[in-house]
Formats: C-alpha cells, sequence, structure tokens
C-alpha cells in the first residue's frame, strides 16, 4: 500500500507555544482513522500523522476535537444557533472554555466568514467551497492574499486521487493550527467529516 503523504519539504522544527511556520503542505485524508468512525487525518511532510479528527458520533456533530498525533487536544469546535443563523465557535484547549479563538459563519456564495475572538469584523473569508462535493477552496486574509489553499492530491506522476484526499498547503508567517481548523470547520459545514 502506498503511503499518502506531499513532496518532500525542508524539515522545519516545530515549536510548542507557536504554530507559525515557512510554508508547508499537508495532506488531508477525509477519512477517520477509526473503524466505523467520523473524522480525518493529517499528515505531515515526513508522512507521519501531524493531527487527527476522530468524532465517534453522528455525521457532522455538534463538538468535535482537534488533536495532534499523541491524540492530546488541541482546539474544540462547537456548533451553535440553527440553520441560517448557524456558526461553529473554535476555542483553544488550553484556554478559557467560554472564549472562543475565533467564529465561522456562512456567506454568500457557500464561502464562509471568519471572525476572530474581539473583532466583530471579518478576518479571513474561506472561497470557492459553493459545493458540498467541491473539496477545492482557498483561504484569503481581509486584503485579499490567499494564506492557505486546499486542492485535490496529485501524485508525482500527475494521477488525481480520490475527492478525500486533499492537499493543503498554508502561506508562511500563518497560523497553522488556525487554518487547520478552518479545513475541519469546512469539512464539518459542508458534513464530509
Amino acid at each position: 500500500m502506498a503511503k499518502i503523504q506531499p513532496l518532500p519539504a525542508p524539515p522545519s522544527p516545530p515549536s510548542s507555544h507557536d504554530h507559525r511556520q515557512g510554508q508547508r503542505a499537508y495532506t488531508v485524508w477525509m477519512k477517520s482513522l477509526v473503524f466505523n468512525g467520523n473524522g480525518c487525518a493529517v499528515y505531515g511532510p515526513d508522512g507521519a500523522i501531524a493531527f487527527r479528527v476522530d468524532n465517534y458520533g453522528c455525521r457532522g456533530g455538534r463538538e468535535v476535537l482537534f488533536m495532534d498525533g499523541a491524540g492530546n487536544a488541541l482546539i474544540r469546535i462547537r456548533r451553535k444557533g440553527f440553520r441560517m443563523f448557524r456558526r461553529w465557535e473554535v476555542s483553544r484547549c488550553e484556554e478559557e472554555e467560554s472564549t472562543p479563538w475565533f467564529t465561522v459563519r456562512r456567506a454568500d456564495k457557500g464561502g464562509a466568514a471568519v471572525a476572530m475572538h474581539g473583532g466583530a469584523r471579518t478576518c479571513y473569508r474561506i472561497v470557492g467551497c459553493s459545493g458540498a462535493r467541491k473539496p477545492e477552496y482557498r483561504v484569503r486574509a481581509v486584503d485579499g492574499a490567499v494564506v492557505a489553499e486546499v486542492a485535490r492530491k496529485q501524485t508525482p506522476a500527475g494521477v488525481v486521487l480520490g475527492e478525500d484526499v486533499l492537499t493543503l498547503t498554508v502561506a508562511p508567517e500563518v497560523d497553522h493550527l488556525l487554518v487547520l481548523g478552518l479545513a475541519v470547520v469546512r469539512g464539518l459545514m459542508n458534513r464530509s467529516l
């Protein structure tokens, strides 16, 4: 069985407190590692599991934990509200439970708007995710710069893998944990998790 991993990238030492690093490519497999579970696995440049989400309840549950490879919870994602007022609140597990880190709401044309805690304005936008079956999208900052891009994984030989195997490319100087959290929220929004 072939490994699912991105092309080799120069190693960068991970920091335990600051998740900002140089540009990095992750492989996101939108399947749970647990039999009959819902979730996804995120593989780092070395091919090892860097992060994972396992939802033992129903697909698109009210609360999901985003964990590192060892199973330590890093962020908690909670679905709040109903139908068109639905939003997803994301908080760091090490911080106070009641304080969200950022909030994601549906926006026009199938996109999403991201507001950081303490600010009423939109800080990021998820664009290009109009359909639940369309895995390609981008995360843009307020100034329009692309900070992350998700596309279907392609092998070095040019073979495009299934719709559940994605490549997430994160720009330098962007909080990788924030972008990975946005990718999980997008999966919850479109019920692919």
